[in-house]
């Protein structure tokens, strides 16, 4: 599985790793992130991992045995969670962690895998959990919903102006089963408009996501326990992909800077270079920001 780790310089610049240290990577992904903080751990430290996507845990698992035998005695203790980052809190000591990291990304694991239903790029059935395991799919939401509450969170999750005419088209055009199918029917309600750069249904797939998978909920609750999981001097540093998590982010760090709770390190959000957004289009909507705790 091809991987590339968004901003991963610049976020273990600002993680600042110190050999011997206790790190969290609350979204494991496919290791990509994790791979370089083992690397600059050393046998001494430990990184504790979150993911509550199965197979992206079986891959990362896979991916973290390769970066073993490749630093042999030199690999940290690494402890797998696989359950939601927001359950952190109940896991992990107070106080006893050196670094937070989490990328609030969709992995390429779920966006290129078909079978998962995140994206309309390819047919599939519409899931789009995470975790696999349990919960509402997609296609619950899609046909179960009422016209005004299927618009509603197609605009607050979406931030989509014509969610009530894709509301509509989406409960004339019921049972929808596939990704595919979906995308078709947004697509002909709501088609693109003249200097339009994403695909009509990009941003009802989001909303739809970030519906099922309770996204925004999950990233306030570890906002709300990150700062008493960190030792002082701890670093948080969070990536956001839409404007949605960022803000949550942006304005949880006002705040604990204006308490004195932490030391925000990035005055604006750090966004990929030119370089990097050519090798990895994926990263063109990330930015990352970080904090110190005081």
């Amino acid at each position: 599985m091809q991987h590339v780790p968004v901003l991963l310089d610049e976020a273990l610049k600002y993680l600042n790793v110190q050999p011997g240290g206790v790190y969290v990577d609350a979204t494991l992904g496919l290791a990509g992130h994790s791979s370089a903080i083992a690397k600059r751990l050393g046998a001494k430290g430990r990184l504790i991992c979150f993911d509550r996507d199965p197979e992206a845990m079986e891959a990362a698992k896979a991916r973290l045995e390769e970066v073993r035998a490749e630093i042999g005695s030199e690999m940290p203790e690494l402890v797998f969670e696989p359950r939601a980052f927001s359950e952190a809190s109940s896991l992990i000591e107070p106080g006893s962690l050196d670094g937070l990291l989490a990328d609030f990304g969709v992995s390429s694991l779920q966006l290129d895998e078909a079978h998962r239903g995140f994206s309309f790029r390819s047919e599939g059935p519409l899931d789009m959990r995470m975790d696999t395991r349990s919960g509402e799919t997609a296609e619950q939401v899609v046909n179960q919903e009422d016209e005004n509450e299927l618009a509603d969170l197609i605009y607050e999750f979406g931030e989509e102006r014509r969610s009530r005419r894709i509301a509509r088209a989406i409960v004339r055009a019921r049972p929808i089963t596939t990704t595919a199918e979906l995308a078709r029917v947004i697509s002909a309600a709501a088609p693109s408009m003249k200097g339009d750069k994403i695909h009509p249904a990009t941003r009802t797939f989001q909303a739809l996501r970030i519906r099922v998978n309770d996204e925004l909920g999950e990233i306030r609750t570890l906002l709300k326990s990150a700062p008493s999981l960190l030792k002082p001097g701890g670093r948080l540093v969070l990536i956001s992909f839409h404007s949605l998590e960022d803000r949550l982010v942006k304005d949880a760090f006002r705040e604990a800077g204006r308490d004195k709770i932490f030391e925000v390190l990035t005055k604006k959000p750090v966004v990929a270079g030119e370089q990097e957004e050519m090798r990895n289009p994926r990263s063109r909507s990330a930015k990352l920001r970080a904090a110190r705790k005081i």
